[in-house]
């Protein structure tokens, strides 16, 4: 591995172990603490192995430096569908000790996530109740899945995010992520959303201006332009670059999920990628704030 991978997994390591708390453990503690479970959770995403397989026996070939006890597949299996709420407070803890967390423009957007294709395994996944089939403007094709809905700060930095049903409007979404953070809001006074015209709403226009947001967003053609409209192409680029790096770089489609716990790990596990690669690089000084290029090899 690289210099500055190996430097970024000690600093998350040490991140981890500074200020958040795992499981608490009746008896015996396991031999692979909570944080050097996320450390791994994430030198996996970057590193570019989809296969759990695959990644524990290139683990354990090449991380004992690191990582002196590596559980084999079933062990780290469960051990990492269990740290889901470690994982999303790993994002939100590593989202906040950057200089970006109190941006006061958001964007928002949602992405296709596969989870299946062939009818028989749709007929037989454990999904069927919360995934369904979804339309993909952007790759004009149907999918059985669910939409990753991400809102991030223009840099990329991941502020919220919720996997949904595909069928399931993507402003009720939003209202919905407002509606459960409310303290993300009040700590951004003036707050913007850019957005594009699928959130296109008079009642989520209200429902946002009643809490001091202002939504950006394309007007269809027969209605006049608002203020600002002008810039929104080059600001709505921001949202599709960072789902790229999230599907190209960090395989967000190929995340091997099959059940709830395990696709919601296996996403929050490339999210919580993204942000630590964005923090550490706002921390080394780095000069693109959102490259992988450092640490995916």
């Amino acid at each position: 591995m690289t210099t500055q991978l190996d430097t970024l997994l000690t600093a998350l390591y040490v991140h981890i172990d500074d200020r958040l708390k795992g499981a608490r453990w009746r008896g015996r503690p396991p031999r692979l603490t909570d944080a050097e479970l996320i450390t791994l959770a994430v030198a996996q995403a970057l590193l570019g192995f989809t296969c759990e397989a695959r990644w524990l026996r290139f683990a354990h070939a090449h991380l004992h430096p690191l990582f002196p006890y590596l559980p084999q597949r079933p062990a780290y299996n469960k051990r990492l569908r269990a740290a889901l709420p470690l994982v999303k407070q790993t994002i939100r803890s590593l989202a906040q000790d950057t200089d970006l967390w109190l941006d006061t423009v958001w964007i928002v957007d949602s992405t296709a996530v596969e989870c299946a294709r062939s009818r028989e395994s749709v007929k037989r996944s454990s999904l069927a109740g919360w995934a369904n089939y979804g339309y993909c403007r952007s790759h004009s094709r149907w999918f059985w899945g669910l939409r990753l809905h991400l809102v991030c700060t223009p840099a990329g930095l991941p502020v919220n995010w919720a996997l949904a049903d595909p069928k399931l409007d993507e402003r009720e979404v939003l209202a919905a992520l407002v509606d459960t953070d409310t303290d993300l809001i009040t700590a951004r006074p003036g707050l913007l959303i850019v957005a594009d015209k699928g959130y296109v709403s008079a009642e989520l226009d209200r429902f946002l201006a009643a809490r001091g947001v202002r939504l950006l967003r394309p007007s269809y053609r027969n209605v006049t332009p608002r203020p600002g409209e002008v810039l929104l192409k080059a600001v709505r680029q921001l949202i599709e670059s960072v789902n790229d790096t999230l599907k190209g770089q960090l395989d967000l489609e190929q995340h091997g999920g099959r059940t709830v716990e395990g696709v919601g790990v296996r996403i929050a596990q490339r999210i919580l990628a993204l942000t630590t690669a964005i923090w550490h690089n706002r921390t080394a000084t780095a000069p693109v704030t959102r490259s992988l290029i450092a640490y995916d090899h």
